[in-house]
């Protein structure tokens, strides 16, 4: 009896520890090369789901404004949404065509006020365990920094972070939300 019991125990401490979700891996806030070491293949997604509706390019407030023109707070050229987030499919970090029409709209703007720095933020949906969220969200800011690049605008103008699923901008729990999240997100940190 006394053996039986101890077999239950052990299998029931075993089936806690493996449903124990990590504490969430939180990632320094400094710039990355764009060759950070991520896994060697992404895995298929868990489930079919069915494409994310195409990114229409938004209209970027007037880009004719000259650096000195700009608000002096960064936090108030921020909200004016001159740099446009670009979004993702479902486990990918390669940029699609609506993203590298945005990311050519950026990188148009960030060539007229070349003294603007920028950080830009890898994001995920919830989906994947925090460590895949965190390498996936790498690659996503460095693919975006790497085309920005390959457009003319300055590397050593341009951080990147990965927040993976812990900064999230929609909430629900399907799709609908999911989409938004797949982000590569900018943020002015320098005039």
């Amino acid at each position: 009896m006394r053996r039986a019991w101890g077999v239950g125990m052990l299998v029931v401490l075993a089936l806690a520890a493996g449903c124990a979700r990590p504490k969430p891996v939180v990632a320094p806030e400094v710039s990355r090369p764009s060759q950070a070491a991520a896994p060697a293949a992404e895995p298929a997604p868990s489930r079919e789901v069915a494409p994310e509706p195409a990114v229409q390019p938004a209209s970027l407030p007037e880009s004719e404004v000259s650096a000195s023109e700009l608000p002096a707070d960064v936090e108030a050229i921020n909200k004016a949404g001159y740099l446009k987030d670009v979004f993702f499919d479902t486990d990918k970090s390669e940029l699609r065509p609506d993203a590298r029409d945005l990311l050519a709209q950026n990188a148009r703007w960030l060539q007229q006020h070349p003294t603007v720095k920028i950080l830009i933020e890898g994001h995920c949906d919830e989906r994947n365990t925090n460590e895949y969220n965190l390498a996936l969200g790498w690659r996503r800011a460095n693919a975006a920094k790497d085309y920005l690049v390959s457009l003319g605008v300055a590397a050593d103008r341009i951080s990147t972070i990965s927040y993976g699923e812990e900064r999230p901008f929609a909430t629900c729990h399907d799709e609908s939300c999911w989409w938004q999240n797949r982000r590569a997100h900018f943020v002015v940190t320098g005039k």
